[in-house]
């Protein structure tokens, strides 16, 4: 059974740069039979979702990033604290960390879609290679699996 990557790896690896080339026509974009194809309003509106979802997410973990900071600060600070109070620090700054992963990861995911979106690989299953479906692509822009091969993976989990 495969390890599942955790978030450290996935953000140490280097995310490939996207690609500088024309990105693929809306019809190149794969659909599922019976699907109507992607039209160009539909791609802009992904992209624009994505690319909002982006920078929202820069924008939250910086702040989640100074919240950090501010927090780390005042943990070195502990004269005086009785444990209850030095329990809530720890249970702020955790709280805060994760957060702040959460984040990195829903990002690392926004901008492999977008990739995929330019290289004209947006919609095809990872694991399979099979059309995920225009459908799931509007309702979750960053699937990266079909519904089949993802109920797989979380039968294995």
């Amino acid at each position: 059974m495969a390890a599942k990557k955790s978030t450290a790896d996935r953000s140490a690896a280097a995310v490939p740069p996207a690609r500088t080339a024309a990105p693929a026509a809306p019809g190149d974009l794969a659909v599922r039979s019976g699907e109507e194809p992607w039209t160009e309003e539909e791609v802009a509106e992904a992209r624009a979702g994505l690319h909002g979802e982006a920078e929202r997410l820069r924008a939250e973990i910086s702040a989640s990033e100074k919240a950090l900071s501010g927090l780390m600060r005042d943990s070195g600070d502990g004269a005086g604290d009785d444990q209850a109070d030095t329990g809530t620090k720890n249970v702020t700054r955790e709280h805060e960390m994760a957060l702040a992963t959460n984040a990195r990861e829903v990002l690392y995911q926004t901008e492999r879609a977008l990739q995929r979106l330019e290289a004209g690989t947006y919609g095809l299953c990872e694991s399979c290679g099979n059309a995920i479906g225009k459908a799931r692509m509007q309702a979750f822009p960053r699937a990266t699996l079909c519904v089949d091969c993802k109920q797989r993976q979380e039968r294995r989990f």
